[in-house]
C-alpha cells in the first residue's frame, strides 16, 4: 500500500485574559458572584465551528472582563473526548456525537447536551485555475476512491487529481464520509491528510490539480467552490437545504449549560451572537435582528 502523506499543523489556540472593572453591557449579564471574580471558560473541538467561537469569545469577553475564555480548533472527536474526559466545558461539533461516544459519557457520568449554534455546507473546492465548475456525487466519490485520477476524464486539463482530505478526528470528514463515499468504503491511499479546514484550503490554493473539502465559513477567492449535484454552496442553499451536503454544527455541554457556559452559549444564540455566525461565512438559525 502506498503512504499516505499527512500534514500535521498545531492547533490553534486562542487565550485572551483581560482585566478591568467596565460596566457589563447586553446581551449577558452574569450575576453579582461572577462579576466579582476571574472564571475560565475551556472550549475544544472542531475547527468548522472554531471561526464561531473565537469571535464570539472576543466579543464576549470586551464585556465580560472578569471572563477568560480558551478556544481550541482540534477537530470535532478530539473536542467531544474532551468533554468526556472533563477537560474542557464546551465541546465544539460539526458533526452529532456518535452513540458509542453518548454511551462512554454516561459511563463516566457526563449527560452530553447539544446546541445548535450555525448552520453549515461542506464545499468542495479546487484551485481558482482549474477549468472544472461542477461535479457529482458520483464523480466526487470515484475521485476519493482513486477511479478517477485525472481531470481530462471529466473534461479538464490532462492535469493529475491530487484529493485533499481531513484526519479521522475531524467531524468534516465523518460528513463527508457518510454522505459521499459510504460508510464502510475506503478511500483512497493517494490522498494527502490535513489536520484543519485551513490547512485543506491552503494546500488546494497552492496545488493547481488538488481537490478538498471545507466548512462553508472558510471558502474565499483563493479556491474556487464547485457546484455539486448542480448547486453551488451558499447561505441561501444551505438554509433551504438545496444543497445536499448542509449540516448543523453543534457546541455540546454536559448537561443542560449552567454558569457561565450558559451566559456564553446565550450569547451565540443571541442576535449578536448569530450575527457573528453570519459574518464569519456560516447560516444563522436564529434571527439576527432583536
Amino acid at each position: 500500500m502506498k503512504k499516505i502523506f499527512t500534514v500535521l499543523i498545531v492547533a490553534v489556540i486562542i487565550v485572551t485574559a483581560v482585566t478591568g472593572c467596565n460596566k457589563k453591557t447586553e446581551p449577558s449579564k452574569p450575576s453579582n458572584s461572577e462579576s466579582s471574580k476571574s472564571v475560565t471558560l475551556q472550549l475544544n473541538g472542531s475547527t468548522t465551528v472554531f471561526p464561531i467561537a473565537q469571535k464570539a469569545a472576543e466579543e464576549y469577553m470586551k464585556s465580560h472582563p472578569n471572563v477568560n475564555i480558551s478556544v481550541r480548533g482540534t477537530g470535532s472527536g478530539n473536542g467531544i473526548a474532551a468533554l468526556i474526559n472533563g477537560t474542557c466545558d464546551i465541546a465544539d461539533a460539526s458533526r452529532p456525537m456518535k452513540e458509542s461516544e453518548i454511551q462512554k459519557a454516561k459511563s463516566k457520568g457526563i449527560n452530553p447536551v447539544a446546541t445548535v449554534v450555525a448552520k453549515d455546507g461542506i464545499a468542495v473546492v479546487v484551485n481558482p485555475d482549474n477549468p472544472i465548475s461542477a461535479i457529482t456525487h458520483d464523480q466526487l466519490k470515484d475521485i476519493y476512491t482513486g477511479k478517477i485520477t485525472n481531470w481530462k476524464t471529466l473534461g479538464g486539463k490532462d492535469m493529475k487529481i491530487v484529493p485533499i482530505t481531513r484526519d479521522s478526528s475531524s467531524g468534516t470528514f465523518e460528513i463527508f464520509e457518510e454522505k459521499v463515499l459510504g460508510k464502510g468504503v475506503e478511500m483512497t491511499d493517494k490522498a494527502v491528510v490535513q489536520a484543519s479546514n485551513q490547512a485543506v484550503k491552503e494546500t488546494v490554493a497552492k496545488t493547481p490539480g488538488a481537490i478538498g473539502y471545507i466548512g462553508l465559513g472558510y471558502v474565499d477567492s483563493s479556491v474556487k467552490p464547485l457546484k455539486y449535484e448542480g448547486v453551488l454552496p451558499s447561505k441561501k442553499t444551505v438554509l433551504d437545504s438545496s444543497y445536499v451536503l448542509s449540516r448543523p454544527l453543534f457546541m455540546y455541554t454536559n448537561g443542560e449549560p449552567t454558569g457561565i457556559a450558559k451566559d456564553f452559549i446565550d450569547f451565540v444564540m443571541s442576535p449578536e451572537g448569530q450575527t457573528i455566525a453570519e459574518q464569519v461565512g456560516y447560516v444563522a438559525v436564529k434571527p439576527t435582528q432583536p
